[in-house]
């Protein structure tokens, strides 16, 4: 049996609504990957949709945690960013980019800063830029459309796009620095929803759908990312780790509309493991 690969995870803890760590943990372990993680801050709940959520900031707690990892002699196969809560976040997760990674260490940025054509409201006007700098280090970066247009300090456009044009804007995503590049919220027509590709050293780009479910479910992103990212570990090419990323994700959300659950306590992705461990060639 081929060794365990090892994910690096620096996200935050929601201790209720599902995103973020809660969501990565247990979706790549369900994958065969072990997860290392690095909480970057402590919630009651997400911010969305709830008020009066306790905080706890843990930006002087990463670097003591990756200097003893550094003096374990451990060695990861990919690090996993998703949400940074400030600017200051993305210098040190920079530092431990340089800290943890080996040669072959996959880094994987989720830009999360924005959705809906607008930045998040506690973010800084000049946040996009120190991402930008973080998904420069990045070999796969996997950015929502608005997140996108303010990594390339570009005006957001609404409404669907022609292929052509969503394989233009991944290859000026690919220019910032990552070779590989996957994009959310992708829609042609209007019916489906899903994600497109692009492979800068392969010249391979693609896209994936799914029938779209109405409404905005909290955690959607964290869940796409993390099976992406375990597909990935598990030996799974791009377009199908696209591919599974995208019909999970769907899969999930259809499960949670269905039975009617408060679309701010995330989607029910639970159910659907033992399935996605099966998909990967877990036995």
């Amino acid at each position: 049996m081929p060794d365990q690969k090892r994910v690096a995870a620096i996200h935050d803890i929601s201790c209720f609504g599902k995103c973020s760590l809660t969501v990565a943990l247990p979706v790549i372990s369900a994958m065969g990957v072990e997860v290392s993680a690095i909480p970057t801050a402590v919630l009651s709940t997400h911010t969305g949709g709830f008020t009066g959520y306790t905080f706890r900031d843990l930006t002087d707690d990463i670097l003591p945690i990756v200097r003893h990892w550094q003096g374990l002699g451990l060695r990861f196969d990919a690090i996993y960013t998703g949400y940074l809560g400030s600017l200051r976040q993305v210098d040190i997760v920079l530092e431990a980019f340089d800290a943890l990674k080996g040669e072959d260490t996959l880094i994987a940025v989720d830009p999360v800063m924005a959705d809906n054509g607008r930045l998040y409201a506690h973010f800084p006007k000049d946040f996009p830029a120190g991402m930008r700098r973080l998904c420069a280090k990045a070999d796969l970066i996997v950015p929502n459309l608005t997140e996108a247009a303010l990594l390339l300090d570009e005006p957001y456009r609404e409404g669907h796009m022609e292929r052509q044009e969503i394989e233009e804007l991944m290859c000026r995503l690919s220019a910032l620095g990552p070779r590989r590049v996957v994009l959310t919220g992708v829609s042609f027509d209007g019916d489906g929803l899903g994600a497109a590709y692009y492979d800068a050293d392969a010249g391979m780009s693609g896209a994936h759908l799914a029938p779209r479910v109405d409404g905005y479910y909290h955690g959607n992103g964290d869940l796409f990312a993390s099976v992406l990212v375990g597909a990935l570990m598990a030996g799974r090419n791009l377009p199908d780790a696209v591919r599974l990323s995208v019909d999970f994700t769907a899969a999930s959300i259809r499960r949670t509309a269905d039975a009617g659950t408060d679309r701010r306590f995330g989607v029910n992705f639970e159910a659907g493991l033992a399935g996605l461990g099966a998909a990967v060639g877990l036995s």
